[in-house]
């Protein structure tokens, strides 16, 4: 795996939190079309590289891994409370646990998404994966470091924490590296396996952002045309990957 992505992806998780410093905390507008076109992305890269890809395979059961992926993010979200897809809320000054509880759910999350991130999938899948994650934490670590911030944390400290969330991704993909290497039987078939988890993370954050974006469950034209647009780009990354 080349270290350009694994800087790539720690990278982008360390500006995305700083831009808590450029956003109104009161402003919520920029956030929900972030996330409006995050959801679209994954759920459109999700169908059109990632879905192909793993069910091109003749692995039985795969489909019960992208079940498993959606359950894991379930009850993932029992800790974290929904900050995949930007809904974590602020809780009272009494309840500071909650951002360990937070950051140790997704760093679960991250850790599971990376695994697949090893030289057993073609560099097209690899990079529309990884362009998927980046675009996918950013509305995370915009909810994660504004709530480190609000339960009383030092910014120094706060990317602190931000970062060992930033660097999950990659050490999942380096024991996705351990295992290969390790392991010679059968090695397609868990990689399979391990996409398939991934992408059924991606399709709950993703459904859970495109119908939880907008209070009441509607969209304006804005949200509607952001939507298509990560459609759009889902399309085009595909076109790449194929």
């Amino acid at each position: 795996m080349n270290i350009v992505i694994y800087l790539v992806l720690i990278t982008t998780v360390l500006a995305s939190g700083s831009l808590v410093f450029l956003i109104r905390r009161d402003d919520q507008k920029m956030l929900k079309l972030l996330l409006a076109f995050s959801g679209a992305f994954l759920i459109g890269i999700s169908f059109l590289v990632l879905v192909p890809e793993v069910f091109s395979k003749a692995t039985p059961l795969v489909g019960l891994f992208v079940l498993l992926g959606f359950l894991i993010q379930l009850v993932l979200e029992l800790i974290t409370e929904g900050a995949e897809h930007g809904h974590k809320h602020v809780h009272t000054e009494g309840e500071r646990a909650a951002p360990w509880l937070l950051l140790t759910g997704l760093c679960i999350h991250a850790f599971l998404e990376g695994m697949p991130l090893v030289s057993r999938f073609a560099t097209e899948i690899q990079h529309s994966l990884v362009l998927g994650i980046v675009i996918h934490n950013i509305p995370i670590s915009l909810t994660l470091m504004g709530l480190f911030l609000h339960y009383g944390c030092k910014p120094s400290r706060a990317f602190l924490y931000l970062g060992v969330f930033a660097v999950m991704t990659p050490l999942g993909s380096l024991a996705g590296q351990v295992i290969e290497s390790s392991i010679v039987a059968s090695m397609d078939t868990f990689f399979t396996y391990s996409m398939a988890v991934v992408i059924g993370i991606f399709l709950h954050v993703s459904t859970s952002i495109l119908f939880e974006t907008e209070e009441h469950h509607k969209y304006n034209l804005q949200k509607f045309l952001t939507v298509c647009t990560g459609l759009l780009v889902a399309y085009l990354v595909s076109l790449i990957a194929h």
